[in-house]
């Protein structure tokens, strides 16, 4: 991560269905993608530009990031200091079950606009993370609860039902389930068009309408998917990698951190037990995950950048098996969490 950048990506266990980022993003930038489930985002500190299809939403302090499932969508900063976000990101059921309880939305419950000015939404987001974070799971369940029906009702309305699918459409269903069939060797596009009675191109518009993205893009984000599942369950970074098709893990690495936020280690540790620099730390009141190390950030403090100018010490994410060396990081003791620290990568020596 660039110097000033910190994110940390995790859930809490008695938030079942909902998975939560806080961040400071400078230079990263996250490709194309989308998500089974809702994101419900709050920058409170400079601009996020984020790149939907139909058009690109500049959202500061006092908006409420609003994205339905499978949206494709990029986001990078809007300005040059970047900016800073709590996010949250609850699955389809967890909504559906607010929404059948709170609201009269009848169908899947969606939101028409990506960027709106909820003040009040926005500091409900960052409410769910304090209580989260401070291990205060009746508060965090509760707020959750509010916030998402708040939303639906200020903001949400019934999603269309999906038109009657066309000849295009049903050949871009039928590539995806190749596609996620043979994930490890998947087909060159003239190969998958010919198998599905269809032409390259044909099949290349049909399939981008259909999902936002080209098959290759569709694919990737799909191999983080089920990367996510395997690190879900333990499995290793390096054995997730082999087993969804990516060449090695600084392959995954680079492209599971461009889609979530953190690399797999950082996310795997947001699963399971918190690590300080190569050794546990104590968890607090059933929080999952602090996030510290070699590129993997902190949770942020109170100030703007998260950066501190206490005591230095080089560090190896010792968690994390890589295939190449692993690079050498300066990191700064954080100055409102002493036990977490700020990655910052040596300058390059030329």
């Amino acid at each position: 991560m660039a110097e000033g950048e910190w994110a940390r990506f995790w859930q809490h266990e008695h938030l079942p269905g909902v998975d939560l980022l806080k961040a400071r993003y400078v230079r990263h930038t996250f490709t194309r993608h989308s998500h089974e489930g809702y994101v419900f985002g709050a920058v409170s500190g400079g601009v996020e530009d984020v790149f939907m299809p139909d058009g690109t939403v500049h959202a500061g302090p006092g908006s409420v990031i609003l994205i339905n499932p499978e949206v494709p969508h990029s986001a990078r900063a809007g300005v040059p200091e970047g900016w800073v976000y709590s996010t949250l990101y609850p699955s389809a059921e967890v909504v559906a079950r607010i929404a059948e309880e709170t609201t009269t939305l009848r169908g899947t419950p969606g939101f028409g606009e990506v960027d709106v000015h909820d003040p009040e939404g926005a500091h409900l987001i960052r409410e769910v993370h304090r209580a989260a974070e401070e291990g205060n799971a009746l508060a965090a369940d509760t707020v959750l609860k509010v916030l998402v029906a708040r939303l639906l009702r200020r903001h949400g309305s019934a999603l269309p039902a999906r038109a009657r699918r066309s000849a295009g459409a049903r050949n871009a269903l039928r590539a995806r389930a190749v596609l996620e069939e043979r994930m490890t060797e998947p087909p060159t596009l003239e190969a998958l068009a010919a198998e599905l009675g269809t032409s390259p191109f044909a099949l290349l518009r049909a399939f981008k309408q259909q999902y936002g993205m080209p098959p290759h893009s569709w694919l990737t984000n799909a191999r983080v998917r089920r990367a996510r599942e395997l690190l879900d369950t333990g499995t290793a970074p390096a054995e997730a990698a082999a087993a969804v098709g990516f060449t090695d893990q600084p392959h995954l690495n680079r492209h599971f951190s461009r889609i979530v936020g953190v690399p797999p280690g950082a996310y795997q540790r947001g699963r399971g037990a918190p690590y300080e620099i190569g050794r546990p730390v104590r968890e607090a009141g059933g929080a999952r995950g602090a996030e510290v190390g070699r590129a993997s950030g902190v949770e942020p403090g109170r100030g703007a950048d998260g950066t501190g100018s206490a005591a230095r010490k080089n560090v190896q994410d010792r968690s994390e098996t890589l295939h190449v060396p692993s690079r050498t990081w300066q990191n700064s003791r954080h100055p409102h969490h002493p036990h977490l620290y700020v990655p910052k990568e040596e300058p390059p020596r030329g």
